[in-house]
């Protein structure tokens, strides 16, 4: 049993140290190398008079770096405008087409080979049909197309449903590849038909059709194979006439809901997703003036909101929970079809289709994403960073080459001169390493313009008034 005092730690090994005190050197030694590093890719000024080219190439560059500066930050503006379009959740509605057909098999008017007078029904056929439920999801191009027809229909018929006619056929768009977010399981979570009672008043003895979407597999995020399809078909037996409704329930991420009609007054909307709602009450209080003046956080209600919350006040951070029990699930979109097993329609059948508006992702979202999350763009921000230093390694080379041949042109124009200038400079240097300068420069103020008097001489600057301001400031000690 371990005591409950405090434990002495494992003294380290020799190696342990070594190791440790070898991480530090090598953690020393980088950034030494990171602070030795040059960074400044300027050229220095006049490096055009001492090039062959009169100064071309440095022109150039100096233009490039100019160049630069300005890509660099219209590059970083339109990386934040990316950023910002991808991590807002975007939507855009499109046109799914249903077409909802039916075919029979061992029909009455099928069999041709049967004799119904002879009475021999040893036949072991049992009359059936095959209903179909296809989806596509309208291009761009063909959503004028669809307008038009729509408008021609509400002017023939009030009704949603369409049916094709022989003069005007709408053709089926190309089916969608698998894993694109375009198939028609993708926009709807789970699918049921629901039966009319027969002709004859009883209840319809088919047995119920449902399909529901299975989740995402944890090992991938690949829907399996059977919530990834265009088209369902299910088959009955049957061998009369039979009006069905099809439920489909929407699936949309994040998830929308049908408002009560308290909620809907306040946020005029019908429908919206929970942060929707939220920020439509949020706005409204703001809009109508509602907050407590002494602590923000708390709102006085309206009526509207009285109906809404049953209280007299309200706590904003309790919004989220106001609205919760005025969120309803969305009904089904349902499609009415009657299966049809006579004779007469199958002689030229034709599908029942539906148009229904539902939210994909902008597809701009799906181009723009790989530039955020590509794998390039460091590699690439890698590259550019070693550039760079080469880069600073060769300004910095430029510069002293630069700082060379202005030392030597100037001795070679005036020796003397230069000569003499450059001891007096190295005699300061000197004196103020040695900490001898009196005025922090080595002047012992012998030189010829110290004994030079008049308006125009040393005496008559700021510098020397105010040098000589602060020597007669001085106590008479301290001189």
């Amino acid at each position: 049993m371990m005591s409950a005092g405090p434990h002495h730690q494992v003294p380290m090994t020799q190696a342990q140290i070594n190791q440790q005190q070898e991480q530090q050197k090598a953690a020393l030694h980088n950034a030494k190398l990171r602070s030795a590093r040059p960074t400044d890719k300027s050229l220095p000024d006049g490096i055009e008079e001492a090039c062959v080219d009169d100064g071309v190439v440095a022109v150039a560059y100096k233009k490039l770096r100019d160049l630069e500066r300005r890509l660099d930050a219209t590059m970083t503006r339109k990386r934040l405008d990316i950023v910002d379009t991808v991590s807002r959740n975007a939507k855009r509605y499109k046109t799914l087409r249903i077409w909802i057909s039916n075919t029979v098999e061992d029909q009455f008017w099928q069999t041709n080979g049967l004799n119904v007078d002879s009475f021999d029904f040893s036949g072991n056929l049992e009359s059936s049909y095959r209903v179909k439920i296809e989806g596509r999801l309208l291009d761009d191009e063909d959503e004028p197309e669809k307008e038009d027809e729509a408008k021609a229909g509400a002017e023939a018929d009030g009704d949603k449903m369409e049916t094709d006619s022989p003069a005007k056929t709408k053709a089926k768009p190309v089916s969608a590849r698998p894993g694109q977010r375009s198939r028609f399981s993708h926009f709807f979570k789970a699918l049921t038909v629901d039966f009319d009672r027969s002709k004859s008043g009883r209840p319809s003895n088919d047995p119920s059709v449902e399909w529901k979407k299975p989740d995402r597999t944890p090992a991938g995020s690949n829907l399996p194979a059977m919530a990834d399809f265009d088209e369902l078909t299910f088959k009955r037996n049957g061998d009369e006439n039979t009006n069905i409704t099809i439920n489909l329930y929407r699936h949309e991420d994040p998830e929308r809901f049908e408002l009560s009609d308290e909620l809907a007054e306040i946020v005029d909307m019908r429908e919206a997703t929970r942060q929707e709602a939220v920020m439509g009450l949020w706005e409204y209080i703001k809009l109508m003036s509602l907050q407590e003046d002494e602590e923000k956080r708390n709102f006085r209600c309206d009526d509207l909101l009285r109906n809404l919350i049953k209280k007299d006040a309200g706590y904003i951070p309790l919004l989220n929970e106001y609205i919760t029990p005025h969120l309803k699930a969305l009904p089904p979109v349902k499609l009415a079809y009657t299966i049809r097993v006579d004779q007469e329609f199958h002689k030229d059948p034709k599908p029942t289709i539906y148009d229904i508006r539902v939210a994909v992702d902008d597809p701009l979202r799906a181009k723009l994403a790989p530039f955020i999350y590509s794998t390039q763009y460091a590699s690439m921000l890698k590259k550019v960073a070693d550039i760079d230093k080469d880069l600073g390694v060769l300004a910095q080379a430029i510069a002293t080459h630069k700082a060379k041949h202005t030392f030597l042109t100037s001795m070679c124009d005036d020796p003397v001169h230069f000569v003499r200038s450059w001891l007096s400079s190295q005699k300061r240097d000197l004196e103020v390493i040695t900490g001898e300068a009196t005025r922090g420069g080595g002047e012992t103020a012998t030189g010829d313009e110290w004994r030079k008097g008049g308006r125009d001489s040393i005496w008559n600057t700021p510098n020397a008034r105010e040098s000589i301001n602060v020597l007669l400031a001085k106590q008479p000690g301290h001189r």
